[in-house]
């Protein structure tokens, strides 16, 4: 086998700042696909806890593909951060208790997003906040200090706060070509025949054609 070990927490024992998201993970609401990974020098292993408000009783998910890229900083924030905004006040007395929770809300009157999808070969740089629900498609780039409160396209680059739409990584007949390829599921060994076409930044509907 060429590469690391999908199935080892720290890709490169020599670089403990970057780690294997699925090998670190507890809750079952948390599905990483293979080679995805947190890079935080504070502790890449303690990824979990950049997932926020993510409660059974909801039932809402974080997915995240394959070989994604996240750095240091990122939040996900979950449906369980949601209040009633259809009533006079937004203010959650029931979890204070004292007599408070007697206007606990019902599940129906809480907003609800969904779940949370990133793609595969998603880059997510540092310290951005991703909404809930909001779906992230495969090579989308989001820049470092965004907050994404609505989709994102397959290979487009999303910033700013709220993050918008900045430009398409490729043409639309390269975009589609790549999306049909779904090369993060070669196995290891096509994976690693075709390297240097998948690295290469002069990219042409003629080098992916080649791929075998």
């Amino acid at each position: 086998m060429i590469g690391p070990n999908p199935n080892e927490l720290y890709p490169n024992p020599a670089i403990r700042s970057v780690a294997f998201i699925k090998n670190c993970v507890t809750n079952p609401n948390i599905i990483v696909g293979d080679y995805t990974y947190y890079d935080d020098p504070d502790g890449p292993e303690n990824f979990e806890a950049h997932v926020e408000h993510l409660y059974d009783f909801l039932g809402d998910k974080l997915i995240i593909g394959k070989f994604c890229a996240i750095a240091k900083g990122i939040t996900f924030i979950m449906n369980g951060a949601n209040h009633r905004m259809a009533s006079a006040t937004t203010y959650p007395f029931n979890i204070m208790g004292a007599g408070f929770e007697k206007v606990t809300p019902q599940l129906s009157d809480l907003p609800f997003k969904g779940d949370t999808i990133v793609g595969n070969d998603v880059w997510i740089g540092q310290n951005v906040t991703v909404m809930p629900g909001v779906e992230i498609g495969d090579g989308a780039i989001i820049a470092a200090n965004s907050v994404v409160t609505k989709n994102v396209g397959a290979y487009e680059i999303y910033g700013g706060n709220p993050a918008r739409k900045i430009k398409d990584r490729f043409s639309k007949e390269l975009t589609l070509c790549l999306k049909e390829l779904a090369w993060w599921d070669f196995p290891n060994d096509k994976l690693s025949r075709n390297l240097e076409i998948l690295c290469d930044t002069d990219l042409t509907l003629e080098k992916l054609q080649k791929i075998k």
